[in-house]
């Protein structure tokens, strides 16, 4: 029995040994494996050397265009419309009449002071005489003075309302819709229409505070509008004294020619601003950048394998980034795949930027 015991232990350990054998050769085989397949197959990818070149540091921020000049049309005075000079859309002036107002009574209480003030002249002229020879006091005559400057300060006024009963454009443009119909009362807060004047228009956007030294009156900036890939000029023509302090940003307005009328009021701007022109700058293609939590990356090609290769940039165009460390021209970028490629990988690159080596 103890015989039949000890075979069926060698069994089992001999089976044991076997099976533990076998795993640990498995291990090694797939280590190996490991080890000279992926890390040693090369992997293509795109890639650019970089080279020095010129760059024009632009920053891209957003604005809003404005009229040059508007204003909401008003009554100073109220009454009755009694006629409407203006066709709606259409341009106008400055000085032409476009909304006259009822002035009747106005005109029967300037005829009675002109007949009151008429009296008072006479008056004036026979106690003038008078106080010559002696006939009258001074007293009486000032009286007599007083009466008379009166009624024509009350004349005055009287002219100045009839004035105000002709509503006039203040500067050139074009008038928008109206809200009143001839027959209507109007009042001061009744808005007539809005006139505005879009030739040449306004810019207004504002920068981050970094680049505030950098802003000079008379520079130029590219803009272009929604919907519209045309792009427009306008030229800074005043500058915020102050940084606000709450956006920690600096507030600019351009000017720019609106000839065609194409360029509304209310739009948004999409806005170029040149801060320099650098003679030797190294770009990046944006696909070729992965961010990271301090910062970005991109990968490099050093002795056949991916290095990675930590990045600071500046400005950017719509394809490029404008490196300031940590690439030196001749680096070779690599511009795909870069998501799944990691330190040490080995690469075959394909260059897109110069003849195929």
């Amino acid at each position: 029995m103890k015989l039949k015991y000890i075979i069926y232990a060698v069994l089992i350990l001999s089976i044991g040994l076997l099976i533990y054998y076998r795993i640990s050769k498995n291990k090694e085989l797939s280590s190996e494996s490991g080890a000279k397949g992926p890390m040693n197959k090369a992997i293509t990818v795109d890639g650019i050397i970089l080279k020095p070149q010129e760059f024009s540091n632009t920053i891209l921020v957003s604005g809003s265009i404005g009229a040059n000049e508007q204003v909401q049309l008003r009554s100073q005075i109220s009454g009755i419309i009694t006629q409407i000079y203006f066709q709606e859309g259409s341009k106008v002036f400055k000085g032409q009449v476009l909304v006259k107002i009822d002035d009747t009574e106005l005109q029967a209480q300037l005829s009675e002071l002109q007949i009151r003030a008429n009296l008072a002249s006479e008056n004036e002229k026979r106690a003038s005489q008078l106080l010559k020879k002696e006939g009258i006091s001074q007293e009486e005559y000032d009286i007599s003075l007083s009466s008379l400057k009166s009624l024509q300060a009350q004349e005055y006024i009287i002219r100045a309302q009839i004035a105000k009963t002709l509503i006039k454009a203040p500067f050139n443009g074009v008038i928008g819709l109206r809200n009143v119909s001839v027959g209507e009362y109007l009042s001061a807060d009744i808005i007539i229409a809005n006139l505005v004047n879009i030739n040449p228009i306004k810019i207004t956007f504002s920068i981050p505070e970094k680049y505030a030294s950098s802003m000079k009156v008379n520079t130029k900036v590219a803009f272009t509008t929604a919907g519209n890939t045309k792009k427009f000029i306008g030229i800074v023509y005043a500058i915020e004294p102050e940084i606000d302090a709450v956006t920690r940003t600096l507030q600019l307005r351009a000017k720019a020619s609106n000839e065609t009328g194409e360029l509304l009021p209310g739009s948004f701007a999409n806005i170029e601003l040149p801060l320099s022109t650098v003679k030797d700058a190294l770009l990046v293609p944006t696909e070729a950048v992965i961010p990271i939590q301090d910062g970005k990356k991109v990968f490099i090609v050093e002795n056949g394998k991916a290095k990675e290769a930590i990045i600071e940039t500046s400005s950017r165009t719509e394809k490029d980034l404008f490196v300031l460390s940590g690439l030196q021209a001749g680096d070779t970028v690599l511009t795909s795949g870069v998501m799944s490629l990691k330190a040490g990988t080995a690469v075959k690159v394909k260059l897109t930027n110069i003849d195929q080596q």
